[in-house]
C-alpha cells in the first residue's frame, strides 16, 4: 500500500467505514486523473466493481470530501478532493463539457490578496472558469 492509500484507508477508518475491495479500486482509479464522469469510472472498472457498487462509493466519497464533485451542465464529473491530490482549479468547455486544470499559483496569490484586503480569512476556494476548449472554438 502506497503513502495515499494509507491515508485514504485512515480516513475511512476514522469516519467509521472499512477499506472493502470496491472502495480502494474506485480511488485507485481516480488517482492522478482528471475530473471523470460516472459512466467513465462504470466503464472502466465494469470487470471488477458493479455498477451499484461504483454510484455508492462515489456518494460515500463525495459525503467524506474525498472526491470533488464539478457540474458540467445536468450532468457532473469527480476527482479526488484536495485531500489526495494537488489543489487546482478548472477551465470547463460548455459545449463538450471537457475539464481542464488550471494549476496557477498567481491565483492563489490573488485570491489570497482579494481576502486580505477585505479582512476575510479564506479557508477553502473552488474556481471553474467556463467557455470553449480549442477543439469546440
Amino acid at each position: 500500500m502506497d503513502e495515499l492509500e494509507i491515508k485514504f484507508a485512515h480516513m475511512l477508518k476514522q469516519k467509521g467505514f472499512s477499506l472493502t475491495e470496491p472502495r480502494k479500486v474506485i480511488f485507485n482509479y481516480l488517482t492522478n486523473k482528471e475530473p471523470v464522469s460516472l459512466s467513465s469510472i462504470n466503464a472502466a472498472l465494469a470487470s471488477k466493481v458493479d455498477r451499484a457498487s461504483v454510484y455508492r462509493t462515489i456518494d460515500l466519497f463525495i459525503t467524506l470530501g474525498i472526491i470533488t464533485r464539478h457540474n458540467v451542465g445536468w450532468k457532473y464529473k469527480v476527482e479526488l478532493s484536495d485531500m489526495f491530490a494537488t489543489h487546482h482549479h478548472h477551465f470547463t468547455c460548455l459545449n463538450c463539457g471537457k475539464i481542464i486544470a488550471i494549476n496557477e499559483t498567481d491565483l492563489e496569490t490573488f485570491i489570497d490578496k482579494l481576502a486580505s484586503r477585505q479582512t476575510f480569512t479564506a479557508t477553502e476556494h473552488q474556481v471553474e472558469i467556463q467557455g470553449y476548449c480549442q477543439v469546440c472554438r
